[in-house]
Formats: C-alpha cells, sequence, structure tokens
C-alpha cells in the first residue's frame, strides 16, 4: 500500500513565497482593499484573488516592496472588476430598451452576459490602441480614417488593430481556432 501525500502539503520555494506573502501582509491588503471597495466581501474576494493570481505565475521572485507589488496587482484586479460591473450595467440598461414581448429569457440573459464577460476579459489582453480602435469601431463607428486619426496611427495599422480585435472575440465565443 502506498502512502499519498496530499498536494496541498509539497512545499516548493514558490508556494513558500506566496505562503509568506500571505501570512505578512494579507490583514493590510484587505484594509487596503475595504478602504477602495464599499463591499466587504468584494475586499476579501479581491485580496484571495491577489494571492491565487500569484500562485499561477510561474516566475515569482521576492518583491522589494512587498504591499506595493500586491497593491498593484490588487489594483488591476479591482480595474478588472469595475469594468466589468460597468459592462454588465450597460448590458442592463440595454435590456430595458426592449419591449417585454422581444426580452431574451433569463437564461439567454445570462449566457450573453457570460460571453460578453468573456470578450471583455480577451479584449483586456490587447494594447490599449488595439482595444481603443476596436471599441472605436464597433461601439462608436469610426471609420478607419477618424480610428487612425484618433490615435495617431496609419490606416493599415488601424487594420491590424481590428484585425486582433476581431481574434479575441473569435476565442471568447469559439475558443483558438485550429
Amino acid at each position: 500500500m502506498y502512502s499519498v501525500m496530499p498536494l496541498s502539503s509539497v512545499q516548493t520555494p514558490h508556494s513558500e513565497l506566496v505562503g509568506a506573502l500571505y501570512r505578512d501582509h494579507r490583514g493590510w491588503l484587505l484594509a487596503w482593499l475595504r478602504r477602495n471597495v464599499a463591499c466587504p466581501q468584494r475586499a476579501e474576494d479581491l485580496s484571495q484573488d491577489t494571492f491565487v493570481r500569484l500562485l499561477g505565475r510561474e516566475d515569482l521572485k521576492a518583491p522589494r516592496e512587498p504591499r506595493a507589488f500586491l497593491a498593484a496587482i490588487a489594483k488591476g484586479l479591482l480595474f478588472d472588476h469595475f469594468r466589468r460591473a460597468a459592462l454588465e450595467q450597460a448590458y442592463l440598461n440595454e435590456l430595458m430598451l426592449i419591449p417585454d414581448a422581444e426580452q431574451p429569457s433569463p437564461e439567454e440573459q445570462q449566457l450573453i452576459l457570460e460571453d460578453l464577460k468573456a470578450i471583455d476579459r480577451l479584449l483586456a489582453k490587447l494594447s490599449s490602441k488595439s482595444r481603443a480602435a476596436y471599441l472605436y469601431s464597433r461601439i462608436d463607428g469610426l471609420t478607419h480614417a477618424e480610428i487612425a486619426q484618433r490615435l495617431g496611427v496609419s490606416v493599415p495599422r488601424v487594420r491590424q488593430y481590428l484585425a486582433q480585435g476581431i481574434r479575441q472575440c473569435y476565442i471568447a465565443l469559439y475558443g483558438e481556432p485550429a
């Protein structure tokens, strides 16, 4: 009979570093998040997500300024949270404009919202100019020339940006192309 050691008891230098950051700075991070988020449960979730993100990193080194390092990660998560909340609110506002007889079912609404969030996550991976070009085109209806002027780039560069955005949306809806 074999003795199996639980995976959680296997310590690596990486997990030890995350554990030390968690022990030493979680209380501070949680207090910082509570000052920036109205909901204490959301602050708790963001605190945990910060450390989960660290566990997912492959090349984690001990930071010189641990609190600044943790705050930077938490700020990114906080920004993502607020952006997704705004996206959800915009979607709900648009739903209110649809006549009752044409409203999607609650299940369809949830599926649509999940697709929008997936697209948002993937668009967040684009460069700021690529994301802006895609949104200017799809949401604001600007032409390639208008987008190029706003971003200070050439029209062919705008086309490249738009192709990147379309690819990310395709991945969000259908997965990686074969």
